[in-house]
């Protein structure tokens, strides 16, 4: 839920405008799933249907609390192209390969925004709070944005730092635990350091994320 206007910057902070590490947790269902059932059954059918049951089971239940249906259907979706890919190979550490594209892929194109100075937290804030581009227009506003966002930059980079030896050795275990340990836990992390930046990036005087200055 967005929260209203009535309610001061100063009570909040980024995991309540982007809604927490929730998604985070649920993604993560369904890779340790696949590992698990791997492990037991070592055949990559098994795996593959059991992590599909689940991500199906977690969409449904994401759609009956109120998400939208095409962030449930793209859940689903890069669950099966996951298992596809790892079911196509043979290999079940490629079950990862989508996630370590996706991350490497994030950070290129967190950096080239702040090149090109639309930052995309300000992108995703602004468009929570319904502000389109107007926060960009304050300097100082999408500066702070632009420092917090490398903060995410060095989330992605994390995670392919990670991700990519263990799946290059062909450690699936680790690569399940990994996935664990830099989903949701990670995803708080970034969300209060990138919070503690941005609030800090801005002089006492500002008003706040929701009333950018418009000169």
């Amino acid at each position: 839920m967005i929260p209203t206007d009535r309610r001061s910057d100063d009570d909040e902070t980024l995991a309540d405008l982007l809604g927490g590490a929730r998604g985070a947790i649920d993604a993560t269902v369904p890779p340790v799933a696949f590992v698990l059932a791997w492990l037991v059954s070592g055949e990559l059918w098994v795996a593959t249907v059991v992590s599909l049951v689940l991500a199906a089971a977690i969409a449904i239940w994401q759609w009956r609390k109120g998400r939208k249906p095409r962030a449930v259907l793209l859940g689903v979706a890069g669950v099966a192209v996951a298992a596809m890919i790892a079911l196509r190979t043979g290999r079940a550490e490629d079950f990862f390969v989508v996630q370590l594209a996706a991350n490497a892929a994030s950070a290129l194109v967190w950096v080239v925004s702040i090149a090109f100075r639309w930052p995309l937290l300000g992108v995703v804030v602004g468009l929570v709070l319904r502000q389109r581009g107007t926060w960009r227009r304050d300097r100082v506003l999408a500066r702070a944005y632009a420092r917090a966002s490398w903060v995410w930059v060095c989330q992605y980079v994390v995670r392919v730092a990670v991700f990519g030896p263990l799946w290059w050795s062909g450690d699936v275990v680790s690569l399940a635990i990994a996935r664990i340990a830099l989903s949701w836990p990670l995803v708080a992390l970034c969300l209060l350091v990138s919070w503690l930046v941005l609030r800090r990036s801005l002089p006492p005087e500002h008003p706040g994320l929701r009333h950018p200055q418009v000169s």
